[in-house]
């Protein structure tokens, strides 16, 4: 199967995911999860208007960025972000949907500052509570949500997840319905700098449920590019936390 072919099937599972929970197909957006995926490949995927990719590193994202920036591609920073990475990850991606800490944030602030311009980002949750994922755990989002609307360089429109790799789908989505009670909840701080109009969740085994809980955008690599040939380790390093 083709990767237009795989696409295809994938945008038609999205609609149909959508209608069956009431929903619209234009509520989803599909963003490309392209780590390890080279530029032609990517290119295969797209589609008219704007296309969305997520790279995980941010070694991938330098690389790639100036090869596709012709194609009307907004890039999305999706992995675990080190401190001494961040003036590389504003060069390149127009938003960052794993911020997850402060001292992160105060990081891209002041490079932002410095730089005189803003950036959009999500909050990346813990919703699965495993020690091998990033993420602020779901009780202290609000705690976070606060502290990044405060800095006003840092334009606050969303959440991200990565649920629960399982094949019990009841608790896969019970992650999802978390982090939409979590957005609910912060709506109504009414933060400034903060929009909750965005939910990243799902991916290639999930991003069905997922929609059924509320997604507005679901990431999908494997799915649409085939398996990688790397370990989770190499997007997710759980050892480091700078």
């Amino acid at each position: 199967m083709t990767i237009n072919e795989r696409l295809q099937h994938i945008r038609s599972a999205i609609d149909t995911a959508c209608r069956a929970n009431g929903r619209q197909p234009d509520e989803v957006r599909l963003l490309l999860a392209t780590k390890t995926v080279e530029p032609e490949q990517i290119r295969q995927a797209f589609g008219k208007g704007m296309n969305y990719v997520g790279e995980n590193k941010v070694q991938e994202l330098k690389r790639k960025q100036p090869l596709l920036q012709a194609d009307n591609v907004t890039f999305h920073f999706i992995g675990h972000l080190q401190t001494n990475k961040v003036k590389d990850v504003l060069r390149y991606a127009h938003c960052i949907q794993s911020v997850d800490r402060l001292p992160l944030a105060e990081a891209l602030d002041r490079e932002l500052q410095k730089q005189g311009r803003s950036m959009p980002v999500l909050l990346q949750v813990n919703t699965s509570y495993e020690e091998s994922k990033f993420g602020i755990s779901p009780e202290q989002a609000a705690l976070l949500a606060r502290q990044v609307s405060a800095l006003g360089t840092l334009q606050v429109q969303g959440l991200m997840t990565i649920g629960l790799f399982s094949a019990e789908e009841a608790r896969v989505r019970q992650c999802f319905r978390r982090l939409a009670a979590i957005r609910a909840q912060l709506s109504e701080l009414d933060l400034p700098n903060t929009r909750m109009d965005e939910l990243s969740m799902g991916m290639s085994g999930d991003y069905e449920a997922a929609i059924a809980e509320g997604a507005t955008m679901v990431r999908i690599g494997t799915a649409l590019f085939g398996e990688r040939v790397y370990p989770d380790t190499y997007y997710w390093n759980e050892n480091t936390s700078l």
